[in-house]
């Protein structure tokens, strides 16, 4: 059960079993080492922070450090494209006030002065901002490869921790699985996903969308 921020709600985190591996990240997720890389930074430190990175690669805060993201394999592209294509394609036939977007910034509630995460996609039904941040998303995914999987479990649990959030995805990569975490009425989250296969039907009950499973894999070249 989810209280509030504080030291209580983490320790109560291990105890769910999709949340295991997402003690601290900082253990297992190497930061990248730049020439004026700073110790610690706040949110708003970080947003104003100029990393001299020239690649285009995305950076996150996480518990205060900036970390380098990873390029995305060929199979991770693919697979955040056809999502990008049927959520879109959905909320326009639908006429949902929604938009998807690419790499959102999110600021969870927990540590929320030292936490900048960027999922592979998010939802929101608000209305458009200006600011860097996506406002109040319903629907937060990240696509899951072998590298990254401890830094992914460390996002979804903070994910949960913002109030808009209503269900998060974690897409398999290298097979053709997703986990759906849906919080429940009474505002809790469950203590493990609801694990889907090729074969099933993926329904997102905040924006009313359902698709076969395998429909997220079309161009991934993925074997059931």
């Amino acid at each position: 059960m989810l209280g509030l921020p504080g030291s209580v709600v983490l320790v109560a985190a291990a105890t769910k079993p999709w949340r295991q591996a997402a003690e601290y990240d900082t253990v297992v997720t190497m930061v990248a080492v730049r020439k004026h890389l700073p110790t610690l930074m706040t949110v708003d430190e970080f947003l104003v922070w100029d990393s001299d990175d020239l690649t285009g690669r995305r950076w996150q805060l996480i518990d205060g450090e900036p970390v380098l993201m990873a390029p995305a394999a060929d199979p991770h592209s693919r697979i955040q494209a056809e999502l990008v294509r049927l959520l879109g394609n959905h909320l326009l036939a639908s006429g949902r006030p929604c938009a998807v977007v690419v790499a959102p910034g999110v600021v969870p509630r927990v540590r929320s002065n030292e936490n900048f995460r960027i999922p592979d996609l998010g939802v929101t039904c608000a209305p458009p901002s200006d600011k860097v941040m996506v406002p109040d998303p319903v629907l937060l995914i990240e696509i899951l490869s072998p590298g990254n999987a401890a830094k992914t479990r460390s996002n979804v649990w903070t994910y949960t921790t913002i109030p808009s959030v209503q269900e998060i995805l974690v897409v398999h990569s290298t097979r053709m699985e997703i986990e759906l975490l849906r919080r429940g009425p009474d505002g809790n989250w469950p203590d493990s996903p609801a694990t889907l296969k090729a074969a099933d039907q993926l329904e997102l009950a905040c924006i009313g969308f359902a698709v076969p499973v395998a429909d997220a894999y079309r161009t991934a070249g993925l074997s059931r």
